[in-house]
């Protein structure tokens, strides 16, 4: 199976139908990647996604672990500043709270203002998201014939947790809303070292019509 082209290098944020390279990190301001922990998620949340991390097991048994996590316990859009609520039209806004001190994991909150978008991207790790306020929509893809296929378009509400890891792991989200959209979104890596969760960003032009 052939793989289909990516765009590597710094790309800037604000082209909006491109996106940005995964080797490089922004900071929260203009939309993109923080390595700063900026605290805020719950002891007892860390603590359980601890739990579920070190009981080991392949990516996704892993994912599917911390995704019955935060099933159990939902987390609230309240760990967040009513500033940090607010969100940013430069682009969507990611807050770096835990980075767990052996690497294994982290814990972000994305916020997002009608009509902002992820590229189309895959990740270093698992990942698992939870949906705490407004709604987000996914499209998720495969590589089919050196091209990108869509395999699926889900809508997100509120409560909505997704788990995936690679090689099944690329997609593009976005907040379809008239409202603030914000997700919590666990990686299976330490954020404040790599800068970011992404592998590789997928030129969109790819996608088979």
């Amino acid at each position: 199976m052939s793989e289909p082209a990516v765009l590597s290098g710094p790309v800037d944020l604000s082209l909006g139908g491109i996106g940005f390279a995964g080797t490089g990190s922004v900071g929260t301001g203009s939309g993109g990647w923080a390595k700063e922990v900026v605290g805020g998620c719950p002891r007892s949340l860390t603590e359980s996604l601890a739990g579920a991390v070190r009981a080991r097991g392949s990516w996704q048994q892993v994912a599917d672990r911390v995704a019955d996590v935060l099933r159990a316990n939902p987390p609230d859009p309240g760990i967040l500043t009513p500033e940090q609520r607010a969100g940013d039209p430069s682009g969507y806004q990611t807050h770096l709270l835990h980075a767990e001190p052996d690497g294994s994991f982290s814990v972000t909150v994305m916020v997002w203002l009608p009509g902002q978008e992820t590229p189309i991207h895959d990740h270093l790790a698992w990942c698992v998201t939870a949906v705490m306020e407004g709604a987000e929509q996914e499209e998720i893809y495969a590589v089919d014939g050196g091209r990108l296929r869509v395999v699926a378009r889900n809508a997100n509400p509120v409560g909505a947790v997704s788990a995936f890891a690679p090689p099944g792991d690329i997609h593009l989200v976005r907040n379809a809303g008239t409202s603030v959209a914000i997700s919590m979104h666990v990686y299976g890596t330490d954020i404040s070292r790599v800068g970011s969760s992404v592998r590789r960003v997928y030129d969109p032009r790819l996608i088979r019509a």
